[in-house]
């Protein structure tokens, strides 16, 4: 069984396949530094470079195709341009939907650029090449992921192009024009699957809602993948508490010097709390980022030597239990010294190993954008489990 990842970033397609058997041969990137980290956690990976540049028919099928194309245009924090090629001079819009079928803008002769949300049909177009030439056998499962503003983008027009553009088939907008979180379609003997997940209910203690929708082109199972209760699961204790539940404290997820979480609610507006917000790529150099409490201390203070008070406090007992001999008295001190999350505390909101972005010559900025732009691994772990059994029991 094999795996190829288009917009790959740091791996966590790989890393989720690798763990259900799943070989991955090939992926698509264009930054730097997430390919370096891909290049030693995958070092038998191919790495394919420019995804406008890949055709489908000339690289290794493979049995599962994942692409998390850029939310930029999508996310409501974005510009929300939504899925557009436009003339970069006049804003003319395309009705194509890959940016190598457009040719100059007709009113004004420049050429055309496309957002960068469009890149999903580049995505579509490698797919439909691979499983062209392989006479529809490659790849047997396609899996988009993506934020929730994907629903409403351009009034829900751009989440209607991703289900016709995987089924081939037209699907209307809802009558109440709002996409549920959670939905089947099918359409030309493909069936499209599509749920919300939130990390904080998949075991990281973080607020991140992503899009996972999944394409069976060869039956139909997308629905049985992923709605299927993870107690239901292969090798899944029939006792065990299901995965989807709250997730554990963030204490779980920090180090030694930080038991506090203040989560920016907005800007200059932190709530204290359990859950981090979702970690984003711009964290390095926001200036309104979660925040950890690195010291807290409560201390008595020897006040012998102050004198100067507004109000008395009652006489306190220094030595009340059998304590020290020492003139404690009020006021009490409560120390407190805040500090950004680590890369390493944010590689754990995430779900992924300790030091997975902390290859050598990495800076601190690199890591932050690298794991804001990445998955929270519980989700793609729970995809791929599904896929591996389904394409297991296919095969054997």
């Amino acid at each position: 069984m094999k795996l190829g990842s288009l917009f790959d970033g740091i791996g966590g397609w790989p890393l989720a396949a690798t763990r259900y058997d799943i070989v991955p041969v090939w992926a698509s990137e264009i930054e730097a530094f997430p390919i370096e980290v891909t290049k030693i956690r995958f070092p038998n990976m191919k790495h394919l470079g420019d995804i406008t540049k890949i055709n489908g028919a000339e690289i290794e099928p493979v049995d599962v195709i994942t692409l998390g194309s850029p939310c930029q245009d999508l996310s409501i924090a974005g510009n929300r341009n939504g899925m557009q090629i436009i003339c970069p001079v006049c804003g003319w819009v395309y009705e194509y939907r890959s940016i190598q079928e457009a040719e100059s803008c007709p009113l004004c002769c420049a050429e055309p650029e496309q957002t960068r949300s469009n890149l999903f049909h580049e995505g579509m177009r490698i797919i439909g090449e691979m499983r062209e030439a392989t006479n529809g056998e490659y790849p047997r499962f396609a899996v988009w992921e993506n934020v929730p503003g994907a629903f409403s983008s351009n009034k829900g027009a751009d989440f209607r192009a991703v289900l016709e553009e995987v089924t081939e088939a037209q699907i209307p907008i809802p009558r109440s024009g709002r996409w549920a979180s959670a939905g089947v379609v099918r359409g030309n003997g493909v069936e499209v699957a599509w749920r919300v997940l939130d990390a904080r209910y998949w075991g990281v203690p973080q607020r991140r809602k992503r899009i996972f929708l999944v394409a069976d082109f060869a039956g139909q199972c997308a629905a049985k993948i992923l709605f299927k209760p993870e107690s239901l699961r292969r090798n899944t204790a029939e006792s065990g508490s299901p995965r989807e539940g709250t997730a554990g404290g963030f204490e779980d997820s920090v180090g030694t010097t930080g038991r506090l979480m203040f989560s920016c609610a907005g800007y200059s507006n932190y709530q204290l709390g359990e859950l981090a917000a979702t970690q984003r790529a711009a964290m390095a150099k926001q200036t309104d980022v979660d925040l950890v409490v690195a010291f807290h201390t409560v201390a008595a203070i020897d006040c012998r030597s102050l004198y100067e008070s507004e109000e008395l406090s009652g006489t306190l007992q220094a030595k009340s239990g059998g304590g020290y001999s020492l003139n404690y008295q009020n006021p009490v001190r409560i120390d407190y010294a805040v500090r950004r999350l680590t890369p390493l505390e944010c590689e754990r909101l995430q779900g992924f190993p300790d030091g997975w972005t902390d290859i050598p010559g990495a800076s601190d900025t690199a890591r932050y954008k690298a794991l804001g732009n990445g998955m929270a691994q519980p989700c793609p772990d729970y995809i791929m489990q599904g896929i591996a059994e389904v394409l297991y029991d296919f095969l054997y």
